[in-house]
């Protein structure tokens, strides 16, 4: 299974890539939303993890242009505005 994780915070952008990794997932990340939208758009994923709040496009906009250009594959959103740290929406 490959996974795009776009995440401008490149500790947790690690983090993530680690535990995935070690489950044995293929994983690709970015640190911007311009270039994790490329990525998204020029790559096959299984799955996608960005953040909302990312530096040149938001995780929104990315989610709109993955949508609008037919990607139908798992979308998970991260952010930190959640009352609890961070919270996961599913799209």
């Amino acid at each position: 299974m490959r996974v795009l994780v776009i995440e401008d915070e490149k500790k947790l952008a690690a983090y993530i890539k680690k535990g995935l990794e070690e489950n044995h997932f293929a994983v690709d990340v970015s640190y911007d939303g311009e270039e994790g939208l490329f990525m998204l758009n020029t790559n096959e994923y299984d799955l996608v993890i960005f953040d909302i709040m990312l530096p040149i496009k938001s995780g929104l906009e990315i989610l709109q242009e993955a949508r609008k250009n037919g990607k139908d594959m798992p979308i998970l959103l991260l952010t930190a505005k959640g009352l609890f740290g961070v919270t996961f929406i599913i799209q």
